[in-house]
């Protein structure tokens, strides 16, 4: 089973949060949980299809993907070898580059054809190829260094609110959010919505839960000590938390299993 994550160019940091491939040539059958992360994507499958259940049946996924926030946990599914590469997002990009409602995707892995006509992307094509998939991370950066967009005011205020996030590990509160940002909160839940997919609220959780992840992955601490130091001083709070996002207890997950949720969950931690 090979999996890679790799950083893009300095040019493009500001814009995706990194590329991933996902191949294995085993054909058995093994279902995968996907875990919140907060950042949408565009996947491209050129192994065999995945089944995918995000509302309570099974469906096949299309070679294309776009994936949009997540509020939980879900599950994939493979029908044979796999082979997969992706581009995950800075929460933003997407309204950004293409104009995108997020919260029309939100909950949502949708063929990316319906909502992005191939002009938009003219590679698309390659990326289902047995094209390696170092040549596709070169096509991909080619291409985004070309695409641009003109900031307005309320992408820069999105973009500041996201950044204020992620600088707190999640752990800023609505109104520190909005008094730093002299905006009203019935705004900045319209931009949300807009370029997010999630309420401001919702979206910092998400983020204080991958910080608790990386902590624990990167820094080897027991979870309880991880969820202090992430603000959660009510240890059945922090349970709760973690259960809504994995469907399990802290105690009992496997961080350093391999698999896709811990996969796409690990991340450097800065503290």
């Amino acid at each position: 089973m090979l999996y890679d994550r790799i950083i893009p160019p300095s040019s493009l940091s500001t814009i995706i949060d990194c590329y991933w491939v996902v191949e294995n040539e085993d054909q058995s059958i093994k279902q995968q949980k996907i875990i919140p992360d907060g950042f949408p994507e565009l996947i491209f499958h050129y192994g065999n299809p995945y089944r995918i259940n995000i509302s309570g049946s099974w469906e096949t996924q299309t070679p294309m993907l776009l994936a949009g926030q997540i509020y939980n946990h879900f599950l994939l599914e493979n029908t044979g070898t796999s082979g997969m590469i992706g581009i995950k997002f800075k929460p933003a990009t997407l309204t950004l580059f293409f104009g995108i409602d997020m919260k029309s995707i939100t909950d949502k892995v949708v063929d990316l054809n319906s909502i992005l006509s191939s002009e938009r992307i003219p590679i698309s094509d390659q990326l289902v190829t047995k094209l390696p998939y170092q040549q596709k991370i070169n096509l991909l950066n080619s291409f985004f260094d070309q695409v641009t967009f003109e900031k307005t005011d309320n992408d820069a205020l999105i973009l500041e609110a996201i950044s204020m996030i992620f600088d707190s590990n999640g752990i800023i509160t609505i109104s520190e959010l909005t008094e730093n940002l002299n905006v009203n909160e019935r705004k900045l839940e319209r931009l949300f919505d807009k370029y997010v997919g999630l309420s401001p609220k919702f979206y910092s959780r998400i983020i204080r839960f991958n910080y608790i992840f990386a902590l624990v992955q990167n820094k080897k601490m027991k979870w309880s000590e991880a969820a202090h130091l992430s603000g959660f001083y009510d240890q059945s709070h922090f349970i709760n938390n973690f259960q809504e996002f994995t469907g399990e207890d802290p105690s009992k997950y496997f961080f350093e299993d391999e698999n896709m949720a811990n996969f796409f969950l690990k991340r450097t931690t800065g503290n």
